[in-house]
């Protein structure tokens, strides 16, 4: 048999255990990344060659670059390790006739308004929505789904360049400000609700691994207002967690995701109790989540992730690592040092700590969930005295 040779693509760095696990698997690993973060701690050591580029955002650059490699190269498999590699990775494998998702499925998991409506029709429960095409659409929206709105980019990741609006002349006057750009957005009902989130493995379309998580103040919040990011692990065999396990798999069969990760997020509506999804994305979850999984349930998503894909290529069977379950809790925020201090959080249940400039994080497991939450309780009011800073929301990652 061949050795197996894959292309990772990160515009941001990312995807250290991935990498690192796909060596392992005895593959070859290529990387593609920006010039800007050529002397990021990517890890050589698993890394076969090195590619940049100035600007990855170009996509006829891309085929062009990768298409050149391929001439001495026979690459098995295009791997997008950030959420904004995705739809150049699908376009690759388009054009290099690789296999995996394509364009139009792709976007099932990056275009939130091709995704929202694949579930709906599937019967998946969603927030009223509209796309903002044609007006008199629009009109009869606003006249059925009271206010409020948000108005949410299509393929923007995270919360990035969502607004929330009260009524119909300030959704109007953002038209005005969108121009020709208002059709990459949609119109959705505001839910007022507790946001949460299931990371997934899934073999032959089938969930093998997740993990549920549940915000403390929602992402949308943090990201305009500021404040303490957190999630917490729930207890598998709660209310919600069942909830949770039974609308992600109805999302992830909907979707038509065969083999990979998916990183999934719902909202719990404070007035009828009911679970709704929001978005899914094919790849693993930001901010630290999986460093919390691994820490919480033994296992590891980009690493998985890695020995799943490799799994495919070759025709094998993949099954995940054994996992456990503890309760764990995510806390990060932008800090106002440099380089945090945060030598005087040190209970036991402490068992990771940010190095990131700028950014203080922690992450604390334990047996019960009870001491899991008197400790993020006690460390987020401590965090906020201590680290937190307030940035200017972004638009756009670009």
């Amino acid at each position: 048999m061949s050795q197996t040779t894959v292309l990772c693509m990160a515009s941001y760095f990312k995807g250290e255990a991935f990498m690192r696990q796909a060596k392992l698997e005895g593959a070859k690993v290529f990387l593609l990344t920006e010039e800007k973060l050529a002397h990021e701690k990517w890890p050589r050591e698993s890394l076969d060659e090195v590619f940049l580029m100035p600007d990855m955002t170009k996509v006829q650059d891309l085929i062009h670059a990768i298409s050149y490699l391929f001439r001495a190269n026979k690459i098995d498999q295009i791997i997008a390790l950030d959420e904004y590699d995705v739809e150049n990775v699908a376009t690759l494998r388009e054009h290099l006739r690789l296999p995996g998702m394509g364009q139009s499925h792709t976007r099932y998991f990056r275009d939130k308004l091709a995704m929202r409506m694949r579930a709906s029709a599937n019967g998946i429960r969603v927030p009223n929505f509209t796309s903002v095409f044609n007006y008199d659409t629009i009109r009869d929206y606003m006249g059925k789904t009271p206010a409020p709105w948000v108005l949410k980019p299509r393929t923007e990741a995270s919360t990035m360049g969502i607004k929330k609006i009260n009524n119909s002349e300030e959704l109007w006057r953002w038209f005005d400000q969108l121009g020709d750009q208002q059709s990459s957005f949609l119109l959705e009902q505001f839910i007022p609700g507790d946001v949460f989130h299931v990371d997934s493995l899934v073999w032959d379309g089938k969930i093998v691994f997740s993990s549920s998580q549940k915000y403390g103040k929602p992402p949308l919040s943090i990201y305009h207002d500021g404040g303490i990011f957190t999630t917490q692990t729930l207890d598998p065999k709660s209310k919600d967690a069942l909830a949770l396990k039974a609308i992600n798999a109805a999302m992830v069969k909907s979707q038509g995701m065969e083999r990979g990760v998916t990183h999934a997020e719902f909202i719990k509506g404070h007035v009828d109790g009911e679970m709704y999804f929001l978005e899914v994305a094919a790849r693993v979850g930001g901010a630290n989540i999986s460093d919390l999984i691994e820490q919480a349930t033994g296992v590891n998503p980009w690493a998985e992730w890695a020995r799943l894909e490799i799994a495919t290529i070759r025709g094998e069977t993949y099954k995940v690592k054994k996992s456990f379950q503890k309760y764990g809790g995510l806390i990060n925020t932008l800090a106002k040092q440099e380089h945090p201090d945060m030598s005087s959080y040190n209970d036991p249940e402490v068992v990771w700590k940010s190095d990131k400039k700028d950014h203080a994080g922690l992450i604390v497991v334990s047996d019960t969930i009870e001491r899991t939450n008197e400790l993020m309780d006690s460390y987020v009011e401590r965090f906020s005295n201590d680290f937190l800073a307030v940035a200017t929301p972004k638009e756009s990652a670009h």
